[in-house]
């Protein structure tokens, strides 16, 4: 994926009250988030089917990948002890690096900030003063 910014977020659980918010925030940006170039995917610990129902049920476009065996939470150093992944997200920038990591996120304001650091990624990605 690279040459592209992703926000890669990890949340707890498809149909819960914060994860279904936060989905639906990120979809209500979702073109601002193409304008400036980024890809969006979703990663919790639930299964391809409950993630297909997910995003059917509030019309969710981008993809949301089954991370049952937290592998990829394991990758990113993402919490599963709980038995569901804790809510982080990262902005990797377009070589490939980690440029942003929001640990312990808070669910009301989140997609905004997200939009703001991303600006803050590319801008240092052109060498543009911010």
């Amino acid at each position: 994926m690279r040459g592209s910014p992703v926000v890669l977020y990890f949340y707890p659980k498809d149909e819960t009250p914060g994860c279904t918010a936060e989905a639906e925030s990120f979809r209500d940006d979702s073109s601002e988030l193409q304008q400036l170039g980024a890809r969006l995917i979703g990663v919790s610990l639930d299964t391809i089917d409950s993630h297909r129902q997910f995003a059917r049920n509030h019309g969710l476009a981008f993809p949301l990948l089954a991370d049952a065996g937290g592998v990829i939470a394991a990758r990113y150093g993402v919490s599963t002890r709980s038995g569901f992944a804790e809510r982080v997200t990262f902005i990797v920038g377009a070589d490939g690096r980690i440029a942003r990591v929001f640990p312990e996120v808070r669910v009301s304001g989140h997609a905004d900030e997200v939009l703001l650091s991303l600006h803050e990624v590319n801008q240092a990605a052109s060498g543009a003063k911010p």
